[in-house]
């Protein structure tokens, strides 16, 4: 038996895991008199370098054809499984963050059907003793909590790709035998909206806990929608699958005209047949593949070549131990620190966006930065610089925020210069844009120095020499402050500020401006 520390007894499981009841179906104004049931099973691809039960590494985009698969992907006779425990890991810490029972025991079975990028002819999963059960999810929005069924371990197929040209069909094993963690909602939503808020805010999770990268666009994310409608007061309608959706935006579009579609059939008096569907982009609507297989269409059986899965109490807790903060308490952190949500949402927004390495480690994410250049600062001033100052400038250079050039020492260091009116914030955010376009390592103060950005007493007093500069070459818009144009004043400002280099402080320059435009 395969072992991963001590075998225990099952953990007990609370009584309200069993009678936690699913939430009502409720009316919604697109659909009215009818109410809407979702569940969603998504297939979240293992952040592991190796495959769930082979010694091939695992593939992306950038691969050529049938370079990332061994005699075992391609099930070559003799060949054994050997599972990969850094997939079993990463299957617990997802576990966990969801609030799983981890069982003591789980086993693996086969899966029988034939397709050409199957060359075994079943797929080994984990259907009646999966690795984890009875979890749940807070969704962002709102106060809903959506059940998790279960969470399984089982391993990708391989793709067919069609040459039109040819029209020849060719099977690249690359994917064959990829660790994948099935997670499997209970029927607990009950809008498309709260089905994209669902996919969101578990791919946020999976990204925090490092388990997967949630990529739908590269296909490590892939979701099969459960969908059926009913009567309020009428016991739950026949459900229809909807297959392979990689697009949060196209899994809610799919939603809708699959509900429209089953209403239409009701309303006319016709049943609802369970089967399975496609959702064509192009057309926005829904079409069926085949007939709703059961369990037993699928033949399942105990794999013979692996063992059960025993994990002991302490392996789970070291696991718990080693867990990172997940993003509701990264939320709770960062708005008792002082940020609005709005900012909170802007910081996490980008995390979602990190690198997760194939070790399950996470990139510098944009809450870590924050926490590095915050660290004995005003929160709210470095917020403010990071999603105003630093993403504007990324923003305007095309650049995503992994692409970040300036440090969180150089950004703490220009703040501390503009806090310290060393520099006025004009000139903290020439030195901003400096280093992003030269990708300078130098310290900001050094720069400041380089660059005659520093504020000196000569400045203070070259201000009101500047001020009157300034309405001499603009008569008419000093005459027109005079008559009473305040609005005006903005234009000479930004004519002194030219002239100062960024030197002056626009509000003491406004303030110099107002009073010498007032004594004339």
């Amino acid at each position: 038996m395969r072992h991963i520390g001590r075998c225990l007894l099952p953990v007990r499981r609370s009584f309200s895991q069993y009678t936690n009841a699913a939430r009502a179906v409720k009316e919604d104004p697109r659909w009215p008199g009818w109410g809407v049931v979702i569940g969603i099973e998504v297939h979240a691809q293992i952040k592991s370098r190796r495959k769930l039960f082979s010694s091939a590494n695992t593939s992306d985009l950038t691969e050529h054809p049938n370079t990332r698969f061994v005699p075992y992907d391609a099930a070559f006779p003799g060949t054994l499984p050997n599972l990969n425990p850094r997939c079993v890991e990463l299957g617990i810490r997802t576990a966990l963050a969801l609030e799983c029972q981890v069982q003591p025991r789980s086993t693996f079975d086969r899966k029988h059907y034939f397709y050409p990028d199957l060359p075994s002819g079943y797929q080994i999963t984990q259907h009646y003793a999966p690795l984890a059960t009875d979890g749940s999810l807070q969704l962002s929005q709102g106060d809903a909590k959506v059940r998790i069924k279960q969470i399984q371990l089982e391993q990708d197929t391989g793709k067919t790709m069609f040459d039109p040209r040819r029209r020849v069909s060719s099977i690249d094993l690359n994917r064959a035998g990829t660790g994948l963690m099935e997670i499997v909602s209970e029927p607990d939503l009950r809008s498309p909206e709260e089905a994209g808020d669902y996919v969101r805010t578990l791919q946020a999770l999976l990204r925090s806990v490092g388990s997967s990268d949630g990529n739908m666009e590269q296909g490590s994310f892939r979701c099969d929608v459960n969908v059926s409608v009913n009567r309020p007061d009428a016991p739950a309608g026949t459900r229809c699958e909807i297959k392979n959706l990689n697009s949060v935006k196209f899994m809610m579009v799919a939603i809708t005209c699959e509900v429209f579609r089953q209403i239409e059939l009701l309303e006319k008096g016709l049943s609802v047949p369970q089967e399975t569907r496609g959702f064509d982009e192009a057309k926005a609507e829904t079409f069926s593949l085949r007939s709703k297989e059961d369990a037993p269409d699928y033949r399942y059986m105990p794999d013979p070549n692996l063992p059960p899965l025993l994990l002991d109490q302490t392996y789970i807790r070291d696991i718990r131990k080693s867990m990172p903060e997940l993003p509701p308490e990264t939320r709770s952190r960062l708005l008792a620190q002082g940020l609005s949500e709005r900012d909170a949402d802007v910081l996490m927004a980008i995390d979602m966006g990190r690198e997760v390495g194939y070790d399950g480690s996470l990139g510098h994410g944009a809450v870590a930065y924050f926490d590095t250049v915050a660290r004995g600062r005003d929160s709210k001033i470095v917020v403010n610089w990071i999603t105003h100052e630093l993403l504007g400038q990324l923003t305007s250079r095309k650049e995503t925020f992994k692409e970040n050039k300036l440090s969180a020492e150089q950004l703490g260091e220009i703040i501390d210069l503009v806090q310290g009116k060393k520099i006025t914030g004009t000139s903290g955010r020439s030195l901003l844009r400096h280093v992003l376009a030269h990708n300078s390592s130098e310290s900001p103060t050094k720069l400041a120095e380089q660059m005659s950005l520093l504020v000196s007493e000569s400045d203070s007093t070259s201000l009101r020499t500047w001020c009157k500069q300034i309405i001499a070459e603009m008569p008419e818009e000093s005459q027109a402050i005079r008559n009473g144009h305040l609005n005006v004043v903005n234009k000479m400002v930004g004519r002194v500020m030219k002239l100062s280099k960024g030197r002056a402080d626009a509000k003491a320059v406004r303030t110099t401006l107002e009073t010498l435009l007032a004594t004339k």
